[in-house]
């Protein structure tokens, strides 16, 4: 499974494009918020000649549903989240308002994934962690066979989700780190919501909150 990353809108959010050699891949949040955006975005997938097959979120945070309506409308998709997300998601207007940023709402999600199941595309199959704290419903997504996780704004390089945002709690994201990334292995790798990528390993020798 290879990862490909972009980093869009005011929030310098990272979207990610998974794929594989079935050419088949899945979007996980579509920040895109502009046209340009949505054209780099596009013209990677062409480029790859790629069937997209999902649309997913790690959580519905503002920054991170920016492009949900484009990428659905573009190639047909329902979104993909977890259920106790809804809520979250409903206030995207409220956030986008309140940062005086262009929206197009957000269709709703369609299809509800949680702990233990299995997100399959082409040859891939990815793990659904259920990883709250920084957002009630935030789900993270390993693929073993890679050693490669999408985290979300669970984990970062240094840092952590916030957790001062409604349905966030500072200890229940502790222990989502903990319990669910920390035994996956220290050579995984963690592709964060924002910044670079990083490691299991390296976030517990030397991120601060982790300790």
């Amino acid at each position: 499974m290879q990862v490909a990353v972009f980093t869009f809108n005011a929030f310098s959010e990272n979207t990610y494009v998974l794929f594989d050699d079935s050419k088949e891949c899945v979007i996980i949040d579509p920040g895109c918020n502009s046209s340009e955006e949505e054209r780099l975005l596009i013209d990677f997938i062409e480029s790859k000649a790629l069937i997209p097959v999902k649309l997913v979120n790690t959580h519905c945070h503002i920054d991170h549903v920016l492009g949900n309506k484009f990428i659905a409308d573009k190639y047909n998709l329902p979104l993909v989240a977890h259920e106790i997300e809804k809520v979250v998601l409903q206030a995207a207007r409220v956030s986008a308002d309140i940062y005086r940023i262009s929206y197009s709402d957000s269709p709703e999600i369609q299809e509800f994934i949680s702990e233990g199941e299995k997100l399959s595309f082409g040859n891939s199959e990815l793990e659904v962690l259920f990883t709250p704290g920084h957002s009630p419903g935030s789900v993270s997504f390993f693929h073993k066979g890679s050693n490669q996780l999408i985290a979300g704004d669970v984990l970062f390089q240094g840092s952590i989700g916030r957790t001062d945002l409604p349905g966030g709690d500072y200890d229940t994201l502790i222990r989502s780190i903990k319990e669910k990334l920390f035994p996956l292995g220290d050579e995984v790798i963690v592709y964060s919501g924002h910044g670079p990528s990083t490691t299991i390993g390296n976030e517990k020798r030397t991120n601060p909150f982790l300790q």
